[in-house]
């Protein structure tokens, strides 16, 4: 890992602990306080067998040697209290940490744009806001406290031994200290190779979620051997990746068994010379023993602790990788929409994705829609229909030129009017509802799914909504009426019915533009009744956007506009293009809205 990016770990380290414990401050402060006592205790105790050796060769009383047992018992139970405590304290704070960034991460993505969820998968970004924020949960609870602690522990030790023997504990000390260099030289190494391990990780996810989805269509075009070649080659890279890693890994796990043979050589050297010198009793050379003995402990936990520090800086990395991006899309605050329905304008809009800025997806796009006026905009699939309304919600900006809502338009500059730009996204998109094809349903109920979890919302009012767009009967059949769960997706509705929930959420925003993405050819009749009247009802005294595929809908619309390959072909009043027998309209009625755009 190079400098920088160490430097650039370091302070992720610090802000994530500061920000995330910081509202955890008691609980951290008790945790760091058990911590350090068990390692007084641990340090303690073997001075107590010291004691008890000494005293037994010395032929000390009874009651004075069970004296000694009692309390090493005591002290025995005790360290192990504290640690069920400090177990317990520690998945506390991690957790609570845990769920708190998991949670800030989540909702970072959300308010990105869509450029960013266009570049990454579904799967990717459950890696990145579960996977890596669960690499972090022994970082957040003891993994900092419980590192500095061991080190602590070290010193101790070589401390207490130096004070039995200087030779001894410089031994140690020296030992100790290589080890850790070491340690800190395969870490730098690690770091990446385990960061990269992650992506793979992260790719292999956003793959697999993605034929998931996809499993009726690979079975039914018979694409299931494609599949597994991709599944295998992910699967391969992901091998590669951490078996790189893996072999940093082995060095680290083998590394302590260097160090306590050469702890445990000293020991035995230096503990018979004293020995044979009288200058060490047989408790002194047990607390040597001992006390290298508890280093063995605390190295290897180390090392553990190491290996959680290398995962958890891949992760922070990635994390913060994620949390760096920020929106193309700035939320303009300030002016406000006027109630009723709206008016729109839109002047020489052009617009390019970002990962392809060479290609217009739409070319130098204009129009104006009074208030109350239904436009039906027509074209072959992938001519921009769909772009120009992600636009008027503002999933995106145009590449140039301006949408205007509001007011009235009269005059040169629009009157009474603003820029979409100057206003809050969240107004933007409680003014402005779509009634999609497919609809997205939640695991939860059916009076959360039609109010998106808008508890303000009385229950009267929803019931009015389903009674106005026909779908009165289907609640009253409900076993728990709105209380009843629904499934996620649209499995447990008909696509009809899925389709009569996403018109009663836009009846309950009660926007002033409806975006009307119309799909009703897989409809059976009776169904299709419904989703008419629900139109007719939700067009009435607002301005609408119909994506149009049929004749029916069509009838609806007081304007046209036709478009193609992202530029306007034909625009205007929908009777006007009727009477004109030369307008390509006119030509769509006559062979057939459906059969020309398909």
């Amino acid at each position: 890992m190079s400098k920088q990016n160490a430097n650039v770990a370091a302070k992720q380290y610090y802000y994530l602990l500061a920000g995330y414990l910081k509202v955890q401050k008691w609980r951290v402060l008790v945790l760091v306080m058990l911590i350090l006592t068990s390692i007084g205790l641990a340090l303690v105790n073997p001075q107590i067998v010291r004691f008890y050796l000494d005293a037994v060769e010395a032929g000390a009383a009874l009651d004075r040697l069970l004296r000694a047992a009692l309390l090493f018992i005591g002290v025995a139970i005790l360290r192990q209290v504290i640690l069920v405590a400090v177990t317990y304290l520690g998945e506390l704070v991690a957790w609570t940490s845990t769920n708190s960034l998991r949670a800030d991460l989540a909702l970072h993505c959300l308010k990105l744009d869509m450029s960013f969820h266009k570049q990454y998968r579904p799967g990717e970004l459950i890696e990145r806001v579960d996977g890596d924020v669960n690499q972090l949960a022994n970082f957040f609870s003891q993994l900092f406290i419980r590192l500095t602690g061991n080190l602590l522990l070290v010193i101790g030790v070589i401390v207490l031994l130096s004070m039995i023997d200087w030779r001894l504990g410089l031994s140690v000390a020296i030992v100790s200290l290589a080890g850790i260099l070491v340690l800190r030289w395969l870490n730098r190494l690690a770091i990446p190779r385990l960061q990269v391990v992650r992506e793979a990780e992260a790719k292999l996810f956003g793959f697999m979620e993605e034929w998931l989805n996809g499993m009726e269509e690979i079975r039914t075009s018979g694409a299931e051997e494609y599949i597994l070649v991709r599944l295998y080659q992910a699967l391969r890279v992901r091998y590669k990746k951490t078996l790189s890693a893996m072999r940093i890994r082995v060095l680290v796990s083998d590394l302590p068994i260097g160090v306590f043979a050469l702890a445990y050589s000293a020991a035995h050297l230096f503990s018979y010379a004293l020995f044979r010198d009288s200058l060490l009793t047989i408790g002194g050379v047990y607390l040597v023993f001992y006390y290298i003995g508890i280093l063995e402990g605390p190295l290897w936990e180390i090392i553990r602790q190491v290996e959680d520090l290398q995962r958890a800086t891949a992760s922070i990395v990635r994390i913060t990788e994620i949390r760096a991006l920020q929106s193309t899309i700035q939320d303009g605050g300030g002016v406000r929409f006027p109630p009723g329905p709206l008016e729109v304008v839109v002047e020489g809009v052009t617009f390019h994705y970002q990962d392809d800025p060479g290609t217009d997806v739409l070319k130098d796009i204009s129009l104006t829609l009074k208030p109350g006026t239904v436009l039906g905009l027509l074209g072959r699939t992938g001519s921009g229909k769909s772009t120009l309304t992600r636009l008027l919600f503002r999933l995106y900006d145009p590449s140039s030129g301006v949408i205007y809502m509001g007011g009235d338009a009269r005059g040169g500059e629009p009157h009474g009017m603003f820029d979409i730009r100057h206003s809050s996204l969240g107004d933007v998109r409680r003014h402005v509802g779509l009634v999609p094809q497919e609809v997205q349903l939640f695991h939860a109920t059916v009076r959360q799914n039609l109010t998106l979890f808008d508890d303000a919302i009385p229950d009267e009012r929803i019931i009015q909504a389903l009674e106005d767009i026909g779908l009165g009967g289907w609640l009253a059949q409900l076993p728990e009426g709105l209380d009843t769960h629904l499934d996620s997706g649209s499995s447990g509705l008909s696509a009809g019915e899925a389709q009569l929930v996403a018109f009663g959420r836009v009846f309950l925003a009660d926007p002033g533009l409806v975006i009307l993405d119309e799909a009703s050819s897989r409809l059976d009749p009776a169904t299709e009744r419904l989703i008419d009247i629900a139109v007719d009802r939700l067009l009435k005294d607002r301005t609408a956007i119909i994506i149009a595929h049929r004749l029916g809908t069509v009838q609806r619309a007081d304007e046209i506009m036709i478009l193609d390959d992202g530029a306007v072909i034909e625009y205007g009043t929908r009777t006007d293009l009727i009477r004109d027998p030369g307008s390509v309209f006119s030509r769509l009625l006559q062979t057939g809205l459906q059969e020309a755009l398909a």
